[in-house]
């Protein structure tokens, strides 16, 4: 009998024997039961099937979180096609550049963007676009409301494609990430031991679901553990808080921690049920650590992925064979390479580094993507010869075996846990009348950790209003990577060979916030 290697046939098996049983509980007091799950999926794989699309067929999803999304993840993949979510705050430009580069067969939006969205999806040749709203209605529930509830799920291959996760380059356009059935599975199985998921667990889900971390790690873990959900359409510190004696596991943001610290009703007590929190996608403060443990009385549990890999690296939550005697989480560090990941630190010429030395992190194993979405040069580009992928992040792995990330190369700027690429803004910064170049530079946040702050030279002879750069990018970019501040000034810092030297740039502007 050929193995099944589709993601969602293994997340079913893991599903509980009572299907009855309460799968996820939402904000707005609703309840879906397991078999809820398995049916509204199966209609809508039903549906997709029915539009005649060929297997592989890319479903490009900008909605705002609610189950029936995670649903129609569940049925992109119970159907074998390749799952492409979007961030909801992408704007024109980026959507018209997504849906140009991965051809999808299916589009969904939100009903409030059908006007602009559909008009992009159709001129690009997409043949069906249908709407989702969080509220349980839109032509996709319409007319998935009229298929079988029955559904085979479709055969898979391990690296058979099963998302496609873009991720911006530090210059140019971005690039789209090709996730497998198995490089997904095996991360998720992978956490699932390592972070102790036992029976009875419950996760607080309040993250968003277009990127890795809430979509792949969240629920990944909960649905391969069985486990129960309490589901937040969006981050409420009191709520997660009074929620927390319902639940024992949380992944969150750094912000997410720093909101929940400012909250009275953070205490020892109200957390007593929690076993595990989770913090990722961008760096969590020592201060925040440090004050987390003191109040909790448990330390956050940092861990390091990202859209190429899932998850690379954890702090131990129980010990860890390999590192004896080192059960330790240490605030500052993102812990060990996950069991199956093979991660080095090498200089630029491709040398070992020795233990406490700094230079680029390069990862291997069964979780790492097979390249970027037709970027075969940039793909190839990525790896070393013998396999490893270099992610771009500068690290160094110090004497007791755990990872620390020092910084990142190229300057990329990680604002409230979303990727900003300096290079994409400074290129719409660019193109304003009267701006001659511009530098977008990162600088520390209390709140975002960090936030984007635009330096702005403007054309010999010409005006150029810090406001109006602003306002104009907010009508063609995400919120998150709007810059918070403009400067307008007479020239950038430069190196004898011409480059701007943003380091200059982040040490005047750090004290801004």
């Amino acid at each position: 009998m050929t193995m099944n290697h589709n993601l969602y046939a293994a997340l079913r098996a893991a599903f509980p024997k009572d299907l009855s049983a309460i799968a996820v509980e939402t904000d707005d007091g609703q309840f879906y039961s397991w078999a809820d799950l398995e049916r509204a999926s199966a209609m809508m794989a039903n549906l997709l099937d029915s539009l005649n699309i060929p297997k592989g067929s890319r479903v490009a999803v900008q909605v705002e979180k609610s189950v029936e999304a995670m649903m129609l993840y569940l049925a992109t993949l119970r159907a074998g096609y390749v799952f492409l979510p979007l961030n909801t705050a992408y704007q024109s430009a980026e959507i018209e550049y997504f849906i140009g580069n991965a051809e999808p067969a299916v589009v969904v939006c939100s009903s409030k963007n059908f006007g602009w969205v559909s008009k992009i999806a159709f001129k690009a040749g997409t043949q069906n676009v249908f709407t989702l709203d969080d509220n349980r209605t839109g032509s996709l529930l319409e007319r998935a409301a009229h298929c079988s509830d029955q559904h085979q799920v479709v055969l898979n291959k391990a690296d058979d494609l099963a998302a496609i996760l873009y991720t911006s380059g530090t210059t140019g356009r971005s690039k789209g990430a090709m996730l497998s059935h198995g490089n997904m599975l095996s991360n998720a199985q992978t956490l699932k031991k390592y972070w102790g998921w036992k029976p009875g667990d419950v996760l607080i889900h309040a993250l968003p679901i277009f990127h890795v971390h809430g979509l792949f790690v969240a629920i990944h873990g909960a649905l391969l553990n069985g486990s129960k959900m309490i589901w937040m359409s969006k981050f409420d510190p009191k709520l997660v808080i009074a929620k927390m004696p319902e639940a024992t596991v949380f992944m969150g943001v750094p912000t997410l921690y720093v909101r929940m610290l400012a909250e009275p009703s953070l205490t020892k007590a109200q957390a007593s049920t929690m076993r595990l929190f989770v913090a990722g996608s961008a760096p969590l403060l020592l201060e925040t650590f440090n004050e987390w443990q003191d109040r909790v009385g448990q330390p956050i549990l940092e861990r390091y992925g990202m859209s190429e890999t899932v998850m690379l690296t954890s702090n131990p939550y129980a010990a860890d064979a390999r590192y004896p005697g080192q059960t330790e989480r240490r605030g500052g560090t993102v812990g060990f390479p996950l069991p199956g990941v093979s991660l080095r630190v090498q200089d630029d010429e491709g040398k070992a580094l020795p233990v406490g030395e700094i230079g680029g992190i390069q990862v291997k194993g069964p979780n790492v993507f097979a390249g970027y979405w037709r970027m075969p040069e940039k793909t190839k580009e990525e790896f070393t010869a013998d396999g490893y992928f270099k992610t771009g992040d500068v690290g160094k792995i110090d004497e007791r075996g755990y990872v620390v990330i020092v910084g990142r190369s190229k300057d990329l700027i990680i604002s409230g846990g979303y990727n900003v690429y300096p290079a994409e803004i400074e290129g719409y910064i660019n193109d304003m009348a009267g701006v001659a170049e511009s530098a977008l530079i990162g600088v520390p946040h209390p709140d975002f950790g960090e936030v984007g702050v635009a330096v702005v030279i403007a054309k010999s002879g010409a005006k150029v209003d810090a406001d109006a750069v602003i306002a104009a990018l907010k009508s063609q970019l995400a919120n998150f990577k709007i810059p918070k501040k403009c400067f307008v000034v007479a020239e950038l810092p430069r190196n004898t060979m011409g480059k701007v030297q943003k380091n200059l740039l982040r040490d005047q502007y750090k004290g801004l916030f």
